[in-house]
């Protein structure tokens, strides 16, 4: 790939976000109604390819048990909210009530209440009891602290989640987690990332993973480019990626790991051209933030917004506009792709003339840099 100079001493390839592509319509178009968005990720099928974020502000007990209704795979984060109080709702309003200058500090306090497992078992026993599919997200440093009560409860999909995760950490202070022999070892399917290179990914799929999450820095609450200089064009990550699937297909002699692209997929025309990237499913946050039944109360955040050392986040305003099941299926009541994103899909599948999603991956794209007109 060709290098642009950026000075005598550095060079740089040219990298794409969604917003500098599109997709090109084909000679053939389809109904519809007979277009299908379903995906599977080991033995588990879902109606659309669609994952909630594990964010306070977009997942709790309740609002997971209606996605995963709907056909989504809900993630809790169990290091939020809802694994810190037995009733978190007096915490949530008052996020949503501080005043922006001290938003951060505030939450640094709330977040400082120490998890417990107990409560990690009873929000994954919530899922189970109301019969939708169990996915829990912990990060990197805290997995090995609680992976076993969060295997213990019965999860059926464990998603490590991170800013950024390797598959070769180095830490001279602790023993890092070993991602290859975790995965050996666990007895689950397990989802990991973000990665956002070719060769991130290749070393997360060696490690058994089922699924890789493709993103850094790029989702709506994040200021990680901000804090540390460092981002990720997400239409150049994701097909990276899906090189990096296709390679070690090749290389493991067919076993085949999903793509999910996490991050910079804010509407409808984001989730098309993650797909027609090479994504198997999208990982949405403020897209589903916005609902009037998500937790956050019409506001968003991650937990990059309340690190205690360095916070690379912000709570963000983004008001509660239709509920869970208008913003997924309609009816779409605005046109700026936020209502109906699954509809949207759907119609971009069947202009394009494809029949399923594994298919739309292989529609034709071109550079096309939005300019908002």
């Amino acid at each position: 790939m060709t290098e642009i100079e950026i000075g005598r001493g550095k060079r740089g390839r040219r990298a794409y976000s969604f917003d500098d592509i599109a997709v090109v319509p084909s000679r053939r178009t389809r109904d519809p109604e007979e277009v299908s968005v379903s995906w599977q990720i080991d033995a588990y099928h879902f109606d659309i390819p669609v994952m909630a974020a594990p964010m306070d502000s977009v997942v709790s007990p309740e609002s997971a048990i209606v996605l995963g209704k709907l056909g989504a795979l809900p993630v809790l984060d169990l290091e939020g909210l809802w694994t810190r109080y037995e009733d978190p709702t007096a915490q949530l309003r008052e996020i949503a009530e501080i005043e922006p200058g001290a938003a951060t500090a505030r939450m640094q306090q709330i977040y400082a209440e120490p998890i417990k497992p107990e409560l990690i078992t009873e929000r994954l026993r919530q899922l189970r009891d109301a019969g939708v599919t169990v996915a829990g997200a912990l990060s990197p440093q805290r997995t090995q602290q609680h992976w076993k009560t969060v295997v213990d409860a019965g999860v059926d999909l464990f998603v490590i989640r991170g800013t950024t995760v390797s598959a070769e950490h180095v830490s001279g202070r602790a023993e890092p987690l070993n991602l290859k022999r975790f995965i050996y070892e666990l007895d689950v399917p397990v989802i990991v990332g973000g990665a956002a290179s070719y060769t991130a990914a290749l070393h997360l799929m060696r490690t058994g993973a089922a699924g890789v999450l493709v993103g850094f820095g790029g989702g709506a609450a994040h200021t990680t480019r901000t804090a540390l200089g460092i981002h990720a064009p997400m239409a150049s990550a994701v097909a990276d990626v899906a090189a990096a699937r296709r390679d070690y297909l090749d290389e493991s002699g067919g076993r085949y790991v999903h793509v999910i692209a996490d991050g910079g997929v804010g509407t409808s025309g984001d989730i098309v051209k993650a797909v027609a990237c090479g994504a198997d499913a999208v990982m949405l946050g403020a897209a589903l933030a916005r609902a009037t039944d998500a937790p956050g109360g019409g506001y968003h955040w991650g937990p990059e917004a309340h690190h205690q050392q360095l916070p690379r986040g912000e709570r963000i305003a983004l008001g509660s506009q239709a509920s869970l099941e208008e913003i997924l299926f309609g009816p779409g009541r605005h046109a700026d792709g936020t209502t109906n994103v699954i509809g949207a899909l759907k119609r971009a599948m069947a202009t394009t003339g494809y029949s399923d999603v594994k298919e739309f991956q292989r529609v034709e794209v071109v550079v096309s840099p939005y300019l908002g007109n």
